[in-house]
């Protein structure tokens, strides 16, 4: 099938590349000049396990094309995705304005039969406004617009895409309905489900899904809060609850917030969406505040521990994206944390194995970034893991203990157990467990059957 996907940021970059993979013809649009001169190399401007290889394979088969021209990306396709971007406003809307550009700019050039596709994370009832500009210049019959949320988490989008847990399709159109149906069923062969609904439906599900998964990490936190001041341990409490069917393992660990380019932005939208509504969605707004709270406990912590008084020492920080396997920094808790500490007078050193370049944007000389995560240590007052990527799981504990000035670690991810920090000579803090303190080697007991992996799919 011939694709046009207008806009090549994440959303838009992976759709094409694997809508390429299972043989469709596809056009990537944008109107970034370098951005398009890059992918036609072969080179992403986003860090996406496995998307590189994708991206060189089908440019090479001639499957997956790159142009900045709309008119000359959109001839021939049968289908029109608009994954462009909605950033929020300060109430928390989302901004349609590109949006609804393109939708006027494709009224004027679109001359056959053509369904347009809101890929994009968008407010309740966008698609009937595309639709609204469309039939200004162009006639009813030679479109339909639907609504197809995406549920990629960054870091697996690739594996998300080719292999969905469901598709949702918001049409009324039973010809729009037959051609996505047929687009889509290659990624459907193991019988995950496509879920066809109304536009408005499949607007909301997107932000209802995130916004209850944002929900489950809040409440995780508040309980991670309260687990320290009764004296429990939340690793305990996760696995007590994670292992009733009703409730599942997912989205209960808990840490310093979370951040990235949906939950954030997918809840302030929904918030926005029941202001307009008149309702006040008290269980939405408690989640946002939960939130901007949580991501300012590491920093308490570190305040406590040293007296409050930041301004002589260093502190390096392990992790600056928002979640492993990812270089977004969009809402990370790293970008408060380091906010923080800065305006505490303190010195920070930074490592990233992604994301180090995002954060000197915002940053520049302000921080000292360090070219390994031993690096990071020397001079440091204590550690400060943010981000739980693989290779801070097991590291050299001897080689940390020997490069900071004083021996402590901030967990905010819970990486490390508390049975094994009890053996070693540390000052460690975490969320929601016991303190553990190199002069006072308490005896603890442990869940030891757990296995801590599957952090990334909190996204």
């Amino acid at each position: 099938m011939q694709i046009a996907i207008i806009g090549t940021g994440y959303v838009g970059l992976v759709t094409g590349t694997c809508f390429a993979e299972t043989g469709n013809n596809v056009m990537c649009i944008d109107i970034d000049e370098k951005k398009v001169n890059k992918l036609r190399e072969g080179k992403t401007p986003i860090y996406e396990p496995g998307l590189e290889v994708l991206l060189e394979r089908n440019i090479k088969e001639g499957r997956l094309h790159f142009t900045t021209d709309i008119k000359e990306g959109i001839q021939g396709a049968k289908v029109i995705f608009l994954a462009l971007p909605t950033p929020p406003g300060k109430d928390g809307s989302a901004d349609l304005q590109y949006v609804l550009d393109v939708a006027a700019s494709l009224s004027k050039i679109i001359t056959s039969y053509t369904v347009i596709v809101n890929k994009s994370t968008v407010p309740v009832g966008t698609a009937e406004k595309v639709h609204n500009v469309l039939i200004q210049h162009l006639d009813r019959s030679l479109f339909d617009v639907v609504s197809n949320p995406e549920f990629l988490r960054e870091g697996v989008a690739v594996d998300d895409f080719l292999k969905p847990d469901r598709i949702v399709i918001g049409t009324d159109s039973e010809k729009a309905k037959k051609v996505m149906d047929e687009l889509y069923q290659p990624y459907v062969r193991q019988g995950n489900p496509i879920y066809f609904m109304d536009q408005r439906s499949s607007e909301m599900t997107k932000y209802a899904a995130n916004s209850y998964l944002a929900m489950r990490i809040s409440f995780m936190n508040e309980m991670a809060n309260l687990c320290e001041r009764a004296g429990a341990n939340v690793d305990w409490v996760r696995i007590g609850m994670g292992s009733d069917s009703r409730i599942g393992k997912r989205f209960l660990f808990p840490g310093i917030g979370y951040g990235g380019s949906c939950f954030p932005k997918d809840v302030k939208a929904l918030a926005f969406t029941a202001q307009e509504m008149d309702y006040d969605f008290q269980i939405v707004n408690t989640v946002m505040r939960v939130n901007d709270n949580q991501k300012l406990i590491l920093g308490q912590k570190v305040r406590n521990y040293f007296g409050g008084d930041l301004s002589t020492l260093t502190f390096a920080i392990w992790g600056l994206a928002f979640k492993p396997e990812t270089d977004d920094i969009r809402d990370a808790p790293a970008l408060d944390l380091i906010r923080e500490l800065l305006a505490g007078g303190a010195q920070v050193t930074v490592f990233d194995p992604e994301a180090m370049e995002n954060v000197k944007a915002i940053f520049g000389d302000k921080l000292r970034y360090a070219e390994s995560q031993y690096d990071a240590l020397a001079g440091a007052s204590a550690l400060l893991v943010v981000t739980e990527w693989s290779e801070f799981r097991n590291p050299d504990f001897d080689k940390i203990a020997n490069a900071l000035v004083h021996p402590c670690i901030f967990d905010g991810r819970n990486v490390y157990s508390l049975e094994k920090m009890a053996e070693l000579p540390f000052y460690y803090e975490s969320i929601g467990r016991k303190t553990i303190n190199a002069r006072v080697h308490d005896t603890l007991e442990m869940p030891k059957t757990e296995v801590l992996r599957d952090r990334g799919t909190q996204d």
